[in-house]
């Protein structure tokens, strides 16, 4: 299974239009409100720090960047080809790697996995983003990525973040610049459940290690000047009976 063309060019569409400057797309907030937070939690639970670590949906790199800094092997990947170009050209340093990759294809994540060995993967705001026939798949590549040895980090946005983002949609002087391309190309935001969630997770074959809620921030504001905040859960997660199987060996 591959993800559909039309999905594809509304990705690819997306970032071909959006200004290549940091902080220009909805999600784009500077690491320091985003993937700094989200290591707090997941840090101290990765096992084996000294494995590559899988930004999968890296989109234009800024966060990718961030996490090169604290382990020595990062890898961001991105259905969409122009992402993962502006992705490169924001990164002249080579702090981390970009590839393009389709995660709902079995075989170029297996490939991958084959390449780099078990990986710790990072996902922000991806599987909320997906259609419905893709999520599953994409949750299945994680824990692919993951092998055995490997730890993940999942955060998407909350089922309460539909309605924010629908009042936002609706707002009578349209909605916040920002997210106006998300919905022109087709982007749907917020569509799963958060039982939804929890199952794609737990059918992957992942065991949940800690949950909690965030806001994920964004790099809009309201004509107030308040910047908009959107519900959101993270997980740490591992592969089925991993847990289990290092406190028997530790023993």
């Amino acid at each position: 299974m591959s993800v559909t063309s039309k999905y594809r060019n509304a990705w690819e569409g997306f970032w071909r239009e959006a200004p290549d400057t940091t902080g220009a797309v909805l999600w784009d907030a500077e690491p320091a409100l985003t993937s700094a937070r989200h290591l707090a939690h997941f840090a101290a639970r990765i096992e084996h720090p000294e494995l590559p670590l899988v930004d999968l949906g890296c989109g234009n790199g800024t966060q990718t960047r961030y996490l090169a800094a604290h382990y020595p092997d990062v890898i961001g990947v991105d259905l969409s080809h122009t992402a993962v170009e502006r992705a490169r050209s924001q990164d002249p340093d080579g702090t981390a790697r970009f590839e393009q990759l389709d995660a709902t294809d079995a075989r170029p994540v297996r490939d991958l996995h084959a390449r780099l060995g078990d990986s710790n993967v990072y996902v922000r705001g991806v599987l909320h983003q997906c259609d419905p026939a893709d999520r599953q798949p994409v949750a299945d590549a994680v824990a692919k990525l993951l092998g055995e040895r490997g730890r993940a980090f999942v955060v998407e946005l909350a089922e309460g973040a539909k309605r924010v983002l629908t009042d936002l949609a609706r707002n009578p002087q349209g909605p916040p610049p920002k997210l106006r391309p998300v919905f022109a190309h087709g982007i749907a935001p917020g569509e799963v459940s958060d039982t939804g969630l929890v199952e794609l997770l737990t059918n992957a074959g992942l065991d949940v290690l800690a949950e909690g809620t965030l806001p994920l921030i964004t790099t809009e504001h309201t004509a107030d000047g308040l910047r908009i905040e959107v519900p959101s859960r993270w997980f740490v997660l591992a592969p089925a009976g991993a847990t289990s199987s290092e406190q028997a060996s530790s023993a």
